[in-house]
């Protein structure tokens, strides 16, 4: 009979977390426990293996081929590991997460569904709003962690996942001429992506008319879909269907804008499943 390694499952939850965030730091940190314990952890599981799982360099932390074929395994293995575990345990554990309506679209399925790879016994709560009032909860201590955009230096804390970009959206059929305004659709003032919109067109010298506003994303999107205007958006939450219009009418490029996670989370099982919807936002 082959003789198989033992693996150890909080070895196999720090690679996995590493090879999520790139960063032994970060990862070092959702299992509260040191850089130098989670390299141990790291080279002790790869020494059990036998293979070389990561490329550590000190800039950047990277998958080899062997880390590329062990990571969706090691996830299997976690989620295993902790439904017996859970089998025998009456605790639930709320994972309560607000993300800003800008980046709530299509993709929102991707995004549960890799939390839902985390299932552990974690019940998500999820919440979706305007950014200032997500964070205003979340300082409250009413919500454990908040996915936004950073339009400004106002606030600096939280984590980086990646940088959003935008894009110009209208219907495929939408008769727009150059000679006139251009019809927005956008929220209502004091919305900051409305505020961007309107700062890029006036900088490039562009004419605008308001053809649109209504609270939330969804319903921007929604009038673009209908006709009513050109509308700026995340290009991860533009509605199927929308053509992005910018190069054809000559737009102007809109900057790109850090996602940020702010995170309380400390409990082990709720810090897996938001680091599954962090590693989503990354890809």
């Amino acid at each position: 009979m082959e003789t198989r390694p033992t693996l150890d499952p909080e070895a196999v939850e720090t690679f996995v977390l590493v090879a999520e965030h790139r960063s032994f730091t970060r990862a070092a940190g959702l299992l509260n426990t040191t850089q130098a314990a989670a390299s141990l952890r790291l080279r002790r599981l790869e020494e059990r293996l036998g293979q070389r799982l990561l490329e550590r360099t000190p800039r950047r932390v990277s998958l080899t081929s062997a880390g590329e074929r062990f990571l969706v395994p090691a996830r299997e293995f976690l989620a295993a590991h902790r439904r017996a575990t859970d089998a025998l345990s009456s605790d639930n554990v709320r994972l309560s997460v607000g993300i800003t309506h800008h980046l709530v679209g299509p993709d929102l399925a991707r995004l549960l569904q890799a939390a839902s790879k985390r299932d552990g016994g974690v019940t998500l709560n999820l919440r979706i709003g305007a950014t200032r009032t997500l964070l205003q909860r979340y300082d409250a201590g009413e919500i454990d962690a908040v996915v936004a955009l950073r339009y400004d230096e106002s606030r600096r804390d939280g984590e980086v996942l990646t940088l959003a970009q935008f894009g110009w959206f209208c219907a495929p059929d939408l008769p727009i001429s150059r000679g006139q305004p251009l019809p927005l659709a956008a929220q209502p003032e004091p919305c900051k992506l409305r505020l961007m919109a309107v700062e890029t067109l006036e900088a490039a010298g562009i004419a605008w008319r308001e053809a649109f506003t209504g609270e939330g994303a969804a319903a921007v999107g929604a009038a673009a879909m209908a006709g009513l205007g050109v509308a700026l958006l995340a290009r991860q939450a533009a509605p199927a269907g929308l053509s992005e219009v910018g190069t054809q009418l000559d737009l102007p490029t809109v900057p790109t804008r850090p996602l940020i996670l702010h995170s309380s989370v400390g409990q082990k099982r709720a810090a897996a499943t938001l680091s599954a919807i962090a590693a989503a936002f990354r890809s």
